[in-house]
């Protein structure tokens, strides 16, 4: 495979020189694991943020019984996903890092290589599940647990599949968590507004709060 040029953004790196080593010993691993395997960690790939929009469910409707600030940060879970993504997205731009099967002279990768101009630092697919995991950790404990493992196995999918680089992974986690996690804990300050609204004609939706 011919190496394909960087970027021409403000910061345009060739991303093989941190850990293109590692990269190509894990899609060496993923060549010569079992198939079951590799069909698994392709299907998780692919499909697998449907899960977090699964789990942001649940951890609405598990915060219909709670008080107004872990309804009011249920809510807000999805808008700090998608505000995760657009950061996200921007920080592509500006970097133009082209994507290690691309890049570098691999064997073809168990996912195709995205087009180029499809830019690879930092993943979408990690922001996007590790931003699920740090607004659900602030709704329910035992939901962001689940959430973070569900995360964890996304990005090192995303390396598997041959479509990232391990920074990419791990910059798309820290974006992830540093805007949902904060923007989340911020939406608890409209407890009141949750608590006026559960009196109103959303209440349905809303659910009745914890007893007393």
């Amino acid at each position: 495979m011919t190496a394909a040029p960087p970027g021409t953004g403000a910061l345009a790196f060739d991303g093989s020189g941190i850990d293109g080593g590692l990269y190509t010993r894990v899609v060496g691993w993923a060549d010569a694991a079992p198939p079951w395997l590799d069909r698994l960690a392709a299907d998780w790939s692919a499909y697998g943020l449907v899960l977090f929009a699964v789990l942001m469910v649940c951890g609405w409707v598990r915060a219909r019984g709670a008080g107004p600030v872990p309804m009011a940060r249920a809510l807000a879970a999805p808008f700090a996903v998608v505000a995760a993504y657009a950061v996200n997205s921007g920080l592509k731009r500006v970097v133009e890092e082209v994507r290690p099967c691309r890049q570098l002279p691999v064997r073809a990768t168990l996912e195709g290589c995205p087009v180029a101009g499809d830019w690879s630092f930092p993943s979408n697919h990690a922001v996007i599940a590790f931003a699920a995991a740090a607004s659900l950790w602030l709704v329910h404990r035992r939901l962001g647990a689940a959430a973070l493992a569900a995360a964890v196995a996304m990005a090192a999918s995303r390396v598997w599949v041959g479509v990232h680089y391990p920074h990419d992974v791990a910059a798309g986690a820290l974006v992830g968590v540093l805007v949902a996690f904060p923007l989340t804990l911020l939406a608890g300050r409209a407890e009141p507004l949750v608590g006026r609204a559960r009196g109103g004609p959303f209440g349905g939706l809303l659910g009745a709060g914890a007893r007393v």
